[in-house]
């Protein structure tokens, strides 16, 4: 059988002794170590997803403002477009309005014009008139000579009438 000897006993109380002081002097110590490490890779991971979540927050906010931006950008450029074309029309329709003027104004023109022409020819026509009648009534005049002042008349009148037309 198996017989127990002194030196066996030493040995397993040797290692009952090396066991007790491994673990409380090293094992222990090294438990703490790894727990520790545990600890802070734990947290160093916690401390990642939260950066990782704020990223995200921030890049979505930033999102939100640019796509804000480009629509107040694309609106801005409609309300200028929007105010080219009202004060393109209204430049045209006040073109318009001063064209009309103008040409309101040239034509009043011309009717007083004519109006003065006429007149100017009613004057002459009647001082005409009178001349012929003066040489006619004067007597001397024969019916060949009256035929001749009343073409002259109508000639002069004819010529002075084609004149207000130009």
């Amino acid at each position: 059988m198996i017989s127990i000897d002194l030196n066996l006993v030493w040995t397993i109380i040797n290692l009952v002794v090396l066991y007790l002081l491994l673990k409380h002097f090293l094992i222990g110590p090294v438990m703490n170590i790894m727990e520790q490490r545990k600890l802070m890779i734990e947290e160093g991971f916690r401390n990642a997803q939260t950066a990782q979540d704020d990223a995200n927050r921030l890049k979505q906010e930033y999102e939100t403002a640019l796509s804000g931006a480009k629509q107040e950008s694309v609106q801005l450029i409609e309300d200028a477009r929007k105010s080219a074309k009202a004060e393109y029309d209204r430049i045209i329709i006040e073109a318009g309005e001063k064209a009309d003027t103008m040409l309101e104004s040239a034509k009043e023109s011309v009717r007083v014009e004519r109006e003065q022409t006429m007149k100017e020819l009613k004057s002459q026509i009647a001082g005409l008139a009178a001349a012929s009648a003066a040489k006619i009534i004067s007597g001397n005049a024969d019916e060949k000579e009256s035929q001749d002042l009343y073409d002259q008349f109508l000639k002069e009148a004819g010529e002075n009438d084609g004149n207000a037309d130009k």
